[in-house]
């Protein structure tokens, strides 16, 4: 076992408070994440695959095919990095033919820059949607196809831009056991006290607070506007309208038929999955600036450990779960994916 290794087996049989409460939330969440992050794979293949399909042709198709991707993209990079936690934690005595941390830390930044690259295309699909139920004629030429494509393209970078400092803390290097003159490959980290604190501030301060509010403020935007459209609709229901030009001036919301109203409804569903699973990151955050002890390697490093894996299951979720919504209130979706499994059917 290596060095790091010895060291961390060495931390987590040191008694200490909520130890036991630490390793039952292990217990509890590590044997879900496998089955989570499989089924995150598939689901997120179908959408993209069913995606193309239909034809991204319109900004919100764009989008949540980029969307799709990006949560693939993180899967895939998280995947290392659970397996070695589910065996470090499960099987502590697990003997580690190489650094344990290259397989923990290597991937893990690149995956939640992917992460939050789908934090930032889920925000646009709120901000979008509001958009254009506010200004549904105006929608159109301010949000076309091409534009959405740049957009998301400065999402890219700016998702990287803001994770540099931890991109650049992790490096393999080689060393030499001098017993048995054998080089082996270890994660070498640099400035990682500094560079952390860093990314602590930008990106698990400022970024995930602009977000959340954001968010939040689109949900409700939107829930609003579909209520006020229920509303109208069934005032217009029980009550006969009169000739067309003795009719009231039609709000806004009318605007919402059958089609946007399910289009809302699955934009507002993506939000609120990403609301839920941005809450437990959203706490740590603020629980640690006014608690600087609620942090690895602190006093409550085994309390902020339980909370950091509910942060990664909610994560897990955030990434698989946007399949049941697409499902049930996106109809071209729906027949799309009918379609190919019909087909593979008849083969």
């Amino acid at each position: 076992m290596t060095q790091n290794t010895s060291k961390l087996t060495e931390i987590f049989t040191t008694p200490f408070p909520y130890l036991s409460e630490f390793f039952l939330t292990i217990k509890i969440l590590a044997p879900l994440w496998p089955a989570i992050i499989l089924f995150g794979l598939i689901s997120n293949i179908i959408n993209i695959v069913v995606f193309l399909k239909a034809g991204a042709k319109d900004n919100m198709t764009v989008l949540l095919l980029c969307l799709a991707m990006s949560d693939l993209v993180f899967l895939i990079l998280i995947t290392p990095s659970t397996c070695s936690y589910v065996i470090q934690y499960l099987v502590r005595s697990y003997p580690w033919p190489f650094d344990y941390f290259i397989l923990h830390y290597l991937l893990y930044w690149p995956a939640f820059t992917a992460y939050d690259l789908s934090a930032f295309i889920s925000v646009s699909l709120g901000v979008m949607r509001c958009a254009c139920v506010a200004m549904p004629l105006k929608f159109k030429l301010v949000f076309t196809k091409a534009r959405t494509i740049k957009w998301v393209m400065f999402l890219v970078i700016l998702a990287v831009s803001l994770r540099i400092p931890v991109l650049t803390i992790n490096r393999i290097s080689w060393r030499t056991d001098p017993r048995t003159n054998v080089s082996s490959p270890y994660l070498k980290p640099v400035n990682n006290i500094y560079m952390s604190h860093i990314n602590d501030i930008i990106n698990r301060g400022i970024v995930i607070y602009i977000l959340y509010i954001t968010m939040v403020t689109c949900v409700i935007i939107l829930t609003f506007k579909l209520y006020q459209a229920s509303k109208i609709r069934r005032s217009y229901t029980t009550e006969q309208l009169r000739a067309s030009d003795q009719a009231p001036s039609k709000p806004v919301a009318q605007g919402l038929n059958s089609k946007d109203v399910q289009v809302v409804k699955s934009v507002v569903l993506v939000c609120i999955i990403f609301i839920l699973s941005q809450l437990s990151f959203l706490l740590t955050s603020t629980t640690r600036l006014f608690l600087p002890d609620f942090d690895a390697d602190q006093q409550f490093a085994y309390l902020f450990g339980i909370l950091s894996q509910i942060n990664r299951t909610c994560s897990y979720l955030n990434a698989s779960l946007n399949i049941f919504v697409y499902y049930n209130y996106n109809s071209k979706y729906r027949s799309v994916l009918h379609s190919l499994l019909s087909v593979k059917g008849r083969k």
